[in-house]
């Protein structure tokens, strides 16, 4: 029992967000009247939520460097929106090019901001609220006020498409192939899990009694397969869901299992010593912003394919809920502790808080004070068990 304690209190960052999300889902699932895990609401979920869970990887990069934030992104989606309605509405541009554009425009505005941030060491926060200004400026000017609308079915399948049932069979209602994903998707994790436990006994690191190892990986497994079978149930696997998840499986793999990754953790914990060691922060920190302004384009498409618009509107307050995901997944305020994972957990956290809220009918003044309280319990959970570890 003791050494259950130990590891839950060794990883608590990682388990009790994850948590906290089951008990609030239960909690909603009650109120709600089973209404908030219906297969149609889950799917909902995912597609409401999927600009948050896109930029929260991003964010999730810039925090890890030192607490580090951008505040542009949200402008920067409206701004990529703008784009893209300006490309395929008003110049009935090929939907592919016009993506392909905006894409790299998102590259050019991290290159822009990350080179005032790592080279000139203008602190961030200054450098990402002018491009917030600058870039909301630009998407109104470019849109001269005006929503432009709609585009083309091709480019609303980004966000409201979904893949091909490719094991359909007559009389049977539900989505084979989000069945059969889901059962690989556990294969694949238990192999991963096993290989990593064998790992880490090799290496002589602590690991959890086989038990709860077990019970951890059935609790996953169930999990897994539950919400393929809530998509089997609805329309089966939302293109956007298929997106999210090849980001963060190649973001986690960035982050744990590579050289570039593993600096910009070294730098998040002590730049100086990172710098000693030889590694060009610097370039860490001009990755990182060039990265998140290249999710926020994306992001900026998923949205603009969603909203079936581009408008002078789109992301207003991207930034804080992409902010408030990673605080609440675990990411540290100082930087060097946090993970792609997490900050996924985060985002879902507040999703179901905004979608449990709004099918109990409560309002959006109730629903900023509640998100609000998270935010500030999670942040002030971070800086009271940083303060416990000093002590």
């Amino acid at each position: 029992m003791q050494h259950v304690r130990d590891v839950f209190k060794n990883n608590i960052r990682q388990y009790a967000m994850f948590i906290a999300l089951i008990v609030i889902t239960i909690f909603f699932q009650i109120l709600t009247d089973g209404k908030l895990l219906l297969p149609m609401n889950v799917t909902n979920l995912v597609l409401q939520n999927s600009y948050v869970l896109i930029l929260a990887i991003g964010m999730t990069l810039c925090i890890l460097t030192g607490g580090n934030i951008d505040l542009s992104v949200g402008s920067v989606c409206a701004f990529i929106g703008a784009i893209a309605g300006t490309l395929i509405i008003n110049m009935k541009m090929d939907v592919g090019l016009a993506i392909v554009i905006c894409l790299l425009t998102g590259i050019a505005i991290g290159i822009w901001q990350g080179f005032w941030i790592a080279y000139l060491r203008i602190p961030s926060f200054i450098v990402t609220l002018a491009g917030m200004l600058m870039f909301r400026g630009l998407t109104i000017t470019m849109l001269k006020g005006l929503t432009l609308s709609p585009f083309p079915e091709r480019f609303q399948q980004i966000s409201a498409g979904f893949i091909p049932d490719v094991f359909k069979s007559s009389g049977i209602s539900l989505n084979i192939t989000a069945l059969v994903v889901g059962v690989i998707i556990s294969a694949i994790y238990v192999v991963f899990q096993f290989k990593k436990r064998a790992e880490q006994k090799r290496y002589g690191f602590e690991v959890v009694t086989m038990p709860l190892f077990i019970v951890k990986i059935i609790l996953v497994l169930a999990g897994i397969n539950l919400f393929a079978y809530w998509l089997a149930a609805y329309k089966g696997l939302p293109i956007i869901l298929v997106l999210i998840g090849i980001l963060l499986f190649a973001y986690s793999f960035f982050t744990t299992k590579t050289v570039p990754g593993r600096y910009i953790y070294a730098m998040g914990g002590n730049e100086k010593a990172a710098k000693l060691s030889g590694i060009n922060t610097n370039r860490v920190l001009f990755f990182t912003y060039v990265n998140m302004a290249f999710l926020a384009a994306i992001a900026g498409i998923v949205f603009s394919a969603r909203l079936n618009a581009a408008s002078p509107q789109a992301g207003m307050n991207f930034e804080l809920d992409a902010i408030a995901a990673c605080f609440i997944g675990g990411a540290s305020a100082y930087g060097g502790i946090g993970t792609v994972t997490g900050s996924i957990i985060g985002a879902l956290v507040m999703g179901v808080l905004n979608n449990g809220m709004s099918i109990m009918g409560v309002g959006s003044d109730m629903q900023m004070i509640i998100k609000g309280l998270v935010l500030l319990l999670a942040v002030a959970f971070d800086v009271l068990s940083k303060n416990r570890a000093r002590v």
